[in-house]
């Protein structure tokens, strides 16, 4: 049995503080990666947010982590940017990532897939291309097309919500699927088929 050990205020606090920990870590890495001039793209749930808020705000959905792009020649600028605001690279468990100081967990990191390259051997479609990008404030993300893709590609449970609620705002419907590959398409119209899953 979990014991409860924060209510009233102190758990708001604890929640408010959770969802700026993230927000801020996501400022510090895309503003050290402008600095640096190296390229990246946002994507995972801090993309789809941005995707998603453009039509509706109450659909927004926190994320606990930091998901990046990265070109795999650029890792090595990469690591001296974010080195020298206190991110540690990690490998492990064919997973890259910036740890947020050396007491920081996996399950928070800024997690890294490369541009060009299968996340898993067994997924349809490789990590986009980050040469063309949009503009969330100052950070990069994916155009809304390359997203919808890595997230069809990928097909987890949690990208499978996050294509729920972008179809949920009207900014992914059945106009797509003539221009997926017949996986995609597959994947897009099992969810168009049961929207609420």
């Amino acid at each position: 049995m979990v014991e409860i050990k924060y209510t009233g205020d102190a758990l708001w606090a604890r929640i408010e503080q959770a969802v700026e920990n993230v927000k801020r870590r996501m400022r510090r890495v895309t503003e050290a990666l402008n600095a640096a001039g190296v390229p990246y793209a946002v994507v995972g749930g801090n993309a789809v947010q941005h995707w998603v808020a453009q039509v509706d705000e109450s659909v927004v959905r926190n994320t606990r982590d930091v998901d990046i792009i990265l070109n795999r020649p650029d890792l090595p600028a990469a690591i001296a940017a974010l080195e020298k605001i206190g991110f540690i690279y990690r490998h492990a468990a064919s997973v890259s990532m910036f740890l947020d100081g050396p007491d920081a967990k996996a399950r928070d990191a800024v997690h890294v897939v490369f541009a060009g390259e299968k996340v898993k051997s067994d997924y349809p479609e490789p990590v986009p291309s980050i040469e063309t990008y949009e503009l969330m404030e100052r950070a990069r993300t994916l155009p809304l097309d390359s997203l919808v893709r890595m997230k069809l590609s990928s097909f987890r449970r949690k990208d499978q919500v996050h294509i729920q609620d972008m179809m949920s705002v009207g900014l992914v419907d059945d106009s797509w699927l003539d221009r997926l590959s017949p996986e995609l398409r597959a994947r897009l119209q099992e969810l168009l088929d049961d929207p609420e899953g």
